[in-house]
């Protein structure tokens, strides 16, 4: 008999689940990062005072990358939906939005350092958590010596 830890991973149809808990993973993580990004980017359009004064942009001004950073807040909360609901179209979007959301970051490194910062760091641990997981089709076969039933699991297990 084989122990329940044993078991784990190996999803209903007979085939090894790879990276699910990654998926729901980067989904939290890319909600938490658009809330972030839209309170980040409401403050900005506001000039809260919790930027570094008399910061000079590469382009534009604090309001403008205010609404940038909102706009991509907006896009990130539309993507993890999408990432949760496990559609492939939604992760590679989720991709390109992680991946611009670390842009948007690095040209607001002026205003807010620390922060930016941060949040590039949660955006490469997201793109990694959505690149390492593969497609549906993509996952490997079931090997012929796994068992895939009860009945055939009890006859194959060692007897100790």
């Amino acid at each position: 008999m084989t122990s329940a830890p044993a078991r784990r991973g190996w999803g209903t149809s007979g085939r090894h689940v790879v990276g699910g808990g990654l998926i729901i993973f980067a989904g939290t993580l890319l909600l938490v990062l658009g809330c972030f990004n839209l309170i980040y980017g409401i403050a900005a359009i506001v000039r809260s005072r919790v930027f570094v004064n008399d910061a000079h942009d590469v382009f534009g001004d604090l309001r403008t990358w205010g609404w940038v950073t909102l706009i991509v807040g907006v896009l990130q909360l539309l993507a993890s939906l999408g990432v949760l609901a496990r559609n492939q179209l939604a992760r590679w979007f989720a991709v390109a939005v992680v991946a611009l959301n670390a842009l948007d970051q690095m040209l607001s490194l002026p205003s807010y350092p620390f922060w930016s910062l941060m949040i590039i760091a949660v955006d490469v641990v997201a793109l990694y958590a959505l690149c390492v997981y593969g497609s549906r089709e993509n996952l490997p076969a079931l090997p012929a010596d796994i068992p895939t039933s009860k009945k055939e699991e009890s006859a194959t297990a060692p007897r100790y």
